[in-house]
């Protein structure tokens, strides 16, 4: 049973807990203990006895055929069981790396012998034991070759969530405190051979050797020492798909039931909120007090008899608990969790295919390929309209920057017999002239505005709207594209919305250049100014994720869902080409880690009357990560903007300084801090983050800068960015010319 319902809305796979067993041949009987009694999700559990050894069977037989000792047959569970409910625990003993040839051969043969075997069951995960030693190349080469051919089944590479910090305030358990039976665990042993260094770096090396391969995933084991902040935010940009708690992670409160440390609290809800599973390990710890009536209902209110009651329950009510009091989402949020980490590319010149998956709740609607739009050279659709439109913050803001100005331009006195001329470039189907309209009745002014759009068919909505309000004597619709209009006047105030992600992205430059030639002199635009922002990110899952493709029922083990009728697991698939990582997207940034504070990239001012002005920028920028965060793996760039719509009222998305209700990020420096490095984010969906690949990810060490340089480039035909990395290891410089990407003029 799931760990509860917030609203009724939450469906991620987070709500599924586990639990790791040790090896059971009855596995209808494990199953159901677990499942049943227990209250758990789904089990870890080891498919072959431990005992079994490829060399001593060999030996025993003489060489002769024999039955491999798994924990029963297929037939013993239903595949939707098998599917569902059971992750496979490959044999915590295999050493690939080790120096004995003989245990060397009979890791490399168990190993593929039990992928085999968990394939053949059509298992969602299998959980590979960590690495012995700080050498896995022998063991990653035997994983990546078992990846080149793997259905659709992830892996989850065990590593413990260890690194050697000097802030370290949790107590790190060395081999002379704890028990015999501790120290002959594998987890103490690797909590020793990591506790001088960083395990991070242990991941690294084995996917790096796996070449990043999408089906290799994170099981991180939780102990009861943490890392400082900095370094757990780095995990949220890894592919981390479930947190092993050991029971000797726990504390005892003053009831004898078990809880966590207030840090482990914030790690654990944090995992939650980005869907990663909790998976509880290990035995009974604590001196639970007998079960009276009241303590024997479970997380769901379900009465359980104290003789069936599970050992480890306990520990599964706590995370419940942790999971039922996280705050909910505001409605914006849960709107938008169809969108977070799902790549967008708006500027591209490629016909999109979509894929309509509906029930009687919802239609969801996702693109075959990157969503097209060139703000130039298309037009908008009007379901496209509808979206920006319902964005009242931005509105709300330009009503105020437009009031501001008018109440500037025209004295009190001369409120009642002065007009003032304001021109709306890019009127849509009219916001802006609504909001310029209710700015000019708010202040006392009296206004003339000229509506100037290209899209004839907004236009026709246009008319249609000036008509209902009876505004055909304030307004005058101007079918044309801006740069080609000759107005009949010089205008006061000159209102645009061409803002993109990335501030000019979607040409605003270029558009206002061509504008500002009918605003007077002492005119006003608003926007007066925009500044884009970069931060480097460990963005693993964007980095591999493109486009989904293919769908498939949910289980407690499987992906996304969406309605409780409509759940569908999204399977994505990567394109490891030029075109597609010299491409910028859009995209609800969630699981990356933002490794450094945003810095400034290229600013552009409004209205700009010089004779030599040019809107081709470069900026050398150094981004210095904190010490204590350890060595991080830079996936890309996430991108910002920030805009003075007039004097003190801005917009913008840009973490430090986002506008109110816009959009909120984890810290304004963008590194993690212990209070937090978890908090969600909260943007418009008019304007989400923009991400920039990087074809090769950058490893940084600690103390070493990361040097970048980025370009907006402009020809007779197009604009486009190039962007590279220049230390600690130089990249090539990506979209060299516009190849890959670019933006019609």
């Amino acid at each position: 049973m799931a760990l509860g319902e917030r609203g009724g809305w939450d469906k991620s796979e987070s709500r599924y807990c586990g639990v790791e067993t040790d090896f059971n041949d009855d596995m209808p009987h494990l199953l159901s203990f677990n499942l049943s009694s227990g209250g758990f999700d789904f089990v870890v559990a080891s498919l072959m006895d431990p005992n079994y050894r490829p060399s001593l069977m060999e030996k025993d037989i003489g060489g002769g055929s024999h039955v491999l000792p798994f924990a029963g047959s297929d037939l013993v569970l239903s595949p939707s069981q098998w599917s569902s409910h059971v992750v496979g625990k490959i044999s915590s003993w295999i050493d690939l790396d080790s120096e004995d040839e003989i245990l060397r051969t009979d890791s490399e043969t168990t190993l593929k012998q039990e992928i085999s075997w968990a394939s053949h069951l059509s298992l969602q995960a299998c959980l590979l034991p960590s690495p012995k030693g700080a050498s896995c190349a022998n063991y990653a080469r035997c994983v990546n070759q078992i990846l080149q051919s793997l259905n659709n089944m992830q892996l989850w590479l065990r590593i413990p969530l260890v690194k050697n910090d000097d802030d370290t305030t949790d107590f790190i358990p060395s081999v002379s405190t704890v028990t015999y039976a501790q120290i002959l665990s594998w987890r103490i042993f690797s909590i020793h051979v990591y506790s001088r260094g960083d395990s991070w770096e242990l991941w690294n090396s084995f996917r790096l050797l796996c070449e990043h391969h999408s089906q290799l995933s994170v099981a991180l084991d939780v102990l009861s020492s943490l890392p400082s902040a900095n370094s757990l935010g780095r995990w949220l940009g890894e592919p981390v798909r479930a947190a092993i708690i050991h029971t000797d992670s726990f504390l005892t409160n003053a009831r004898g039931y078990p809880c966590l440390s207030r840090r482990h609290q914030k790690l654990i809800t944090g995992f939650l909120n980005h869907s990663i599973q909790v998976v509880i390990s290990g035995k009974l710890n604590h001196g639970v007090p007998s079960v009276s009536l009241d303590s024997a209902l479970d997380h769901t209110g379900t009465n359980v008899e104290s003789s069936q009651r599970h050992s480890l329950r306990p520990y599964l009510d706590y995370i419940a608990y942790l999971y039922q009091r996280m705050d909910p989402l505001p409605e914006q949020e849960r709107f938008e969790l169809s969108y977070r980490d799902f790549l967008q590319s708006p500027l591209q010149g490629h016909n999109p295919l979509f894929h309509i998956i509906s029930d009687e709740f919802c239609t969801i609607e996702f693109s075959n390929y990157y969503l097209s739009f060139q703000p130039l050279m298309d037009n908008l659709e009007a379901q496209t309209y509808e979206t920006f439109e319902k964005d009242s913050v931005k509105y709300i803001q330009y009503q105020r920057a437009i009031g501001n100005a008018l109440v500037d331009r025209v004295p009190d006195e001369e409120a009642s017999s002065l007009t003032t001329v304001l021109m709306v470039v890019g009127a849509g189907r009219g916001p802006l002239v609504r909001a310029s309209l209710q700015a000019a009745e708010e202040t006392g002014r009296k206004l003339k505005i000229y509506a100037v759009e290209k899209n004839p068919n907004a236009v026709v909505t246009l008319h249609s709207l000036v008509r209902l309000e009876g505004w055909e004597k304030t307004v005058t619709i101007v079918s044309c594209d801006m740069r080609c209009w000759d107005a009949p006047e010089k205008a006061d105030i000159l209102v645009s919305e061409l803002l993109g992600s990335f501030g000019d992205n979607e040409l605003s430059p270029e558009c206002l250049d061509g504008a500002q030639r009918f605003l007077k002199q002492d005119g006003i635009s608003i926007p007066s100014s925009y500044t884009s922002f970069i931060q480097p990110v460990t963005a693993s899952k964007l980095h591999n994720d493109v486009i989904p493709c293919l769908c498939a029922q949910v289980s407690p083990l499987e992906a996304i869902s969406f309605s409780s009728k409509c759940a569908l697991a999204l399977q994505v698939k990567s394109h490891k080409d030029v075109v597609h990582f010299e491409t910028a997207y859009v995209v609800k940034v969630h699981s990356v880690a933002r490794l450094a504070p945003c810095e400034p990239v290229f600013t552009f001012t409004h209205p700009n009357f010089s004779t030599k002005k040019s809107n081709q920028r470069y900026k050398k920028l150094r981004f210095e990560i904190p010490s204590d965060t350890g060595s991080a793996m830079v996936h890309g760039f996430a991108g910002y903007f920030d805009a003075m719509l007039y004097k003190d009222v801005h917009l913008g998305i840009e973490p430090s300084t986002a506008t109110p209700n816009m959009f909120s990020c984890c810290a304004s420096s963008s590194v993690c801090f212990v209070e937090s490095y978890f908090d969600t984010g909260l943007q418009i969906p008019a304007w989400f983050a923009i991400f920039f690949p990087l074809r090769t990810p950058v490893c940084i060490r600690p103390g070493s800068p990361l040097e970048v340089h980025f370009w907006r480039c402009c020809g007779s035909t197009k604009v486009w960015y190039e962007w590279c990395v220049a230390s600690p290891n130089p990249s090539p410089v990506h979209n060299s010319n516009g190849r890959s990407y670019w933006v019609g003029l």
